[in-house]
């Protein structure tokens, strides 16, 4: 069986995982969520074997949802595209300050952050410059 992968995003026009869950609750209602994307990844089985997609907000990676399945979409223009179906449930993960980039990027899960344990997955997520800064001082 080939080991998972996992994908990061820029996740634009959120301030933090409660955000992007408001948002995704007034869009998807209790179905799947989705992100639509220009490019189709080319490792599909990867990401399909346990893969998730980890959200990064202004700047720090925070949290993750579980990758369910691909599938196309055409836009108004007629060009093909890859909707990424998500589980809805948005996982807190450990802080991990990530650079700007372009589109979505692979993430080999020994890169990926730990889930946050249960007490800590409820707290309000700290604002970003805090928890980029405490991570490279290794505290989160």
């Amino acid at each position: 069986m080939t080991a998972s992968l996992h994908l990061m995003k820029l996740c634009v026009g959120a301030e933090g995982p409660d955000d992007l869950a408001r948002w995704q609750q007034q869009r998807y209602g209790d179905g799947p969520a989705m992100h639509v994307t220009r490019m189709w990844p080319k490792r599909e089985d990867e990401l399909l074997n346990g893969g998730s997609i980890f959200w990064v907000f202004k700047g720090v990676m925070l949290a993750r949802q579980k990758l369910l399945r691909l599938e196309e979409r055409f836009g108004d223009d007629g060009i093909r595209r890859c909707a990424l179906i998500l589980d809805r449930d948005l996982v807190r993960v450990a802080a991990i300050p990530r650079r700007p980039f372009q589109g979505w990027r692979y993430l080999d899960p020994k890169d990926a952050p730990d889930d946050l344990p249960e007490n800590r997955a409820a707290e309000e997520a700290l604002p970003a410059k805090v928890a980029a800064a405490l991570s490279e001082m290794g505290l989160v």
